[in-house]
């Protein structure tokens, strides 16, 4: 079973996942390819859908912070409430849509700002904050990305354990990958998707099929229709979000009514937020034997 979030506060899953064996992917050259009439093409959000990511992001956030302001992430005030610290952006990650704002978030966090207000306005508070602090998108998205490499490097398992896949997710993809054309579509960046399929989940995730925005910061929905490219000759299109946010931008996108558009009732989402995508006439929320049914084919 998964665990569903409560209200706003989403909580992370009840297990961890299982010891897998490690395997080595290729990286391959990216290419057209034509579906079979019978194979679906699949596109997965990455964090929220197949990986509770959020300690791990939390706690390379807080690192991050004391590299950009370590007058007051590098003392021990700071330290002393790391743990509530991290706790706070477990409930604050619905409205994370790319990693590097978690840097943002949680000096915000530090200096008072509520986890209820930064719910209700981050789409207001994070370009404010932006251009108060000085800072650059794609400088903290470099640094962001420099704190993990960093963390990997030195202490994979370390940097692993935050993260959780979640319960029965893996397997389904591993199945669906038989059948059917299936890629990630995430604001991760790409290594990172591959390295937590590859040494938590146990996927041999091809490298080529792992699509991510954070550099580009280019719309899921743009993805899709390359992807939709592609594959022209697909029997269905799926595509699977924890954020209805995304799943509303592509509904609202010419060209994208082809694209069957779900819902988990899991990860980054909240309860409102999946009562809104049952009332959606293009979004399906599903649970995860739901899930299960629609990698297998079983549900359209």
């Amino acid at each position: 079973m998964l665990v569903k979030p409560s209200g706003t506060r989403c909580k992370a899953a009840a297990a961890a996942a299982q010891p897998f064996i490690r395997v080595r992917t290729r990286r391959l050259q990216r290419m057209r390819v034509s579906a079979s009439a019978n194979s679906r093409l699949i596109a997965l959000d990455f964090d929220g859908v197949v990986c509770d990511s959020v300690g791990e992001s939390s706690l390379s956030a807080f690192k991050a912070a004391a590299i950009q302001w370590p007058e007051i992430f590098k003392t021990p005030e700071a330290e002393a409430v790391k743990p509530q610290l991290v706790e706070q952006m477990r409930a604050v990650r619905p409205v994370v849509e790319t990693g590097y704002e978690n840097v943002v978030q949680i000096r915000c966090l530090y200096e008072g700002t509520s986890v209820d207000e930064m719910l209700q306005s981050w789409h207001v508070l994070l370009p404010k904050k932006m251009d108060e602090w000085q800072l650059d998108r794609s400088e903290l998205v470099h640094m962001f990305g420099s704190v993990r490499d960093a963390w990997i490097a030195n202490d994979l398992q370390g940097w692993l354990a935050p993260n959780r896949i979640y319960p029965g997710v893996a397997d389904v993809i591993k199945e669906a990958m038989q059948h059917d054309e299936v890629y990630i579509v995430t604001t991760k960046q790409a290594h990172y998707t591959e390295t937590l399929m590859r040494d938590m989940a146990g996927v041999d995730f091809p490298a080529h099929r792992i699509h991510s925005t954070t550099v580009s910061g280019e719309p899921k929905s743009s993805v899709l229709a390359q992807l939709a490219a592609q594959h022209p000759g697909a029997s269905s299109y799926v595509f699977v979000e924890d954020k209805l946010g995304t799943l509303e931008k592509v509904a609202r996108t010419p060209g994208a009514e082809p694209w069957q558009l779900y819902l988990v009732d899991w990860g980054y989402n909240t309860e409102v937020e999946r009562q809104a995508a049952a009332n959606h006439p293009r979004i399906k929320v599903v649970d995860a034997e739901g899930f299960s049914s629609l990698m297998a084919g079983q549900q359209q």
